[in-house]
């Protein structure tokens, strides 16, 4: 596919010979004017690799032939002579050489490829230079400025926000400046927008832009959950009353029953881009393309190309008119993999564009996808990872930890979860309360909040098992989107608590190891999270739970005396 580079047009306003001076750029340079990295070489790169080359055979050669003649006469070897001593020299000298700077030419031909692609973004030669803006000229001397100087800047509009990091070089210190600017530009302070304690150089470029500050939210640990025979505390951040304390009910039911088990059954995320046609018979050809089994083969070959974790499994067509989407699905390790699916399908686009020429691309994500939103196809199919959860919890544990009888978390479970969400056209929806669990563990180990929205896709079963004396309680779950590398991962407290999981980082042995436990265990923590609800709904506790952990006694006393 063709890529349009644009370039800024002429500036309108006259620049300062000393401006001029810095904004023009160094006059091109042909192919044979270019700094080689043999330059510093007293003679041409070949003669030099042929000189040393001749030299380490000769000397080895040599050293062979007169180490054969002291063992036949039965002469010590480690009696050298002078021409031996040279030639032990030279054997070294040149292997150093060999092993350290032979590689001068592959270095060359980096440099070289590197300037030819700068050289792609640059304007033709012919074409007028224009000046760089004066705010840019400055941007290198704020760092000696004045914090006054710079925050007056901002509010005139000089200086843009969102260079200061850049401009200054300190991430600290660019926050607080915006903070300020801020503060005069709106009138309204940040006073209970905490500023220090925070690495702003860990989001610079990847998590976050333009920082002023952090929002600090609680951290609460539930737990154990005993999940396939291992013990998980989960970490929750959460600024809801009752949430840990109820999933840590449900953790405390499940490990006195046994504990729970879990399956992934797919691991795949999707990118669907959406292409058109002049007519809907030649976007039909593609779609029949990409559905031939051959041609898959090789798409898979391009596609893997993106990532040595990207794995292409599978190619969902839907035709609309002459329009065409492709849902592309593919493995992506341990990362949540949004980037590398996205890589992915970009390299395959520019693939069958040669034999689809006509073809225009519309955007690289259709909503076919589908990221971020409810759907259907995501409930269907699938997205990340899907994962059923289940446990058998014992009739007096019911009785016991969650004060309720199985044949009531039955009842309510249908009437509830099943019935109740059906009349209210749920979409994956078949649950009590998922995504307060799905949220919690998101923010606590650095996942994309948004994709709580598909991520909470869940329906919750229950049964009465063992002749109607235990329940058997289910989650399932097809899109869990997460990952343990990337994004809000690297920061410190998230990586603190996906190491209390342990599941920080990729998996050496086994990628995309690590991701699918960390999504059995937010399948399990669902588990835990929807069997205390349920029971607190069945015997009527749920007003009583949270007056008592979402309402503080002092709060309680304020709301009494006024």
């Amino acid at each position: 596919m063709e890529t349009r580079r644009r370039f800024p047009p002429p500036s309108c306003t006259s620049p300062s010979p000393a401006s001029t001076l810095r904004s023009l750029p160094a006059a091109p340079r042909s192919s044979g004017d270019r700094i080689q990295a043999s330059d510093a070489l007293p003679i041409p790169i070949r003669h030099t690799n042929l000189l040393f080359s001749l030299l380490f055979v000769c000397s080895i050669v040599f050293l062979m032939r007169r180490w054969r003649d002291k063992v036949r006469e039965s002469i010590p070897l480690h009696a050298v002579d002078l021409s031996e001593l040279v030639s032990i020299i030279s054997v070294v000298a040149s292997l150093i050489y060999l092993i350290s700077f032979f590689g001068i030419a592959i270095v060359q031909s980096i440099v070289s490829s590197h300037e030819d692609e700068v050289d792609d973004f640059l304007p033709d030669s012919k074409m007028t230079p224009s000046p760089a803006p004066s705010s840019d000229l400055a941007m290198p001397m704020l760092a000696g400025r004045e914090d006054e100087d710079i925050i007056a800047a901002v509010v005139a509009g000089k200086t843009p926000s969102y260079a200061l990091e850049s401009a200054i070089g300190d991430c600290h210190r660019a926050a607080e400046i915006r903070r300020e600017a801020i503060r005069r530009i709106s009138g309204r302070g940040l006073d209970g927008l905490p500023l220090e304690g925070f690495d702003y150089g860990s989001i610079l470029g990847q998590c976050c832009e333009m920082p002023v500050g952090y929002v600090q939210l609680p951290v609460g640990i539930a737990g154990p959950l005993i999940l396939d025979g291992r013990e998980h505390y989960l970490p929750m951040a959460t600024t809801e009353g009752c949430l840990v304390a109820s999933t840590n009910r449900g953790c405390k039911a499940i490990a006195e029953s046994g504990g729970a088990a879990s399956v992934v059954l797919r691991d795949a995320m999707t990118r669907a881009p959406v292409v058109r046609f002049l007519t809907a018979a030649r976007a039909a050809e593609l779609k029949f393309f990409l559905e031939e089994p051959t041609n898959f083969d090789n798409l898979s070959v391009i596609f893997n190309r993106s990532s040595r974790f990207a794995r292409l499994q599978d190619i969902q067509c839907a035709l609309v008119g002459r329009n065409l989407y492709m849902r592309f699905c593919c493995t992506t390790g341990d990362a949540m993999g949004m980037n590398m699916v996205s890589k992915g399908v970009q390299n395959v686009l520019d693939y069958i564009q040669n034999d689809f020429p006509d073809m225009d691309v519309i955007s690289l994500s259709g909503n076919f996808c589908s990221d971020k939103k409810p759907s259907a196809v995501n409930w269907i199919l699938g997205r990340g990872k899907s994962v059923v959860c289940e446990a058998v919890i014992k009739e007096e544990v019911v009785k016991k930890v969650l004060k309720t009888s199985v044949s009531a978390l039955v009842e309510v479970n249908t009437i509830k979860n099943l019935a109740g969400s059906a009349i209210a056209g749920a979409l994956g929806g078949f649950n009590a309360h998922a995504s307060n669990i799905v949220s919690a563990i998101f923010i606590a180990t650095g996942q994309d909040p948004a994709q709580n929205v598909e991520s909470s896709h869940c329906i919750t079963m229950m049964e009465a098992v063992n002749d109607g004396k235990d329940l058997h309680i289910s989650v399932t779950m097809p899109s869990i989107e997460v990952g343990t590398v990337g994004g809000g991962t690297q920061l410190a407290s998230q990586s603190a608590c996906l190491d209390l999981l342990g599941v920080k980082g990729a998996c050496m042995e086994s990628p995309g190891a690590n991701a699918r436990l960390l999504a059995t265990i937010v399948a399990g923590a669902v588990l835990a999270g929807e069997l205390s609800l349920m029971s607190a709904l069945a015997a009527g506790q749920l007003v009583k739970s949270h007056m008592k952990y979402n309402r503080s006694c002092k709060d309680t006393s304020k709301a009494a005396s006024n």
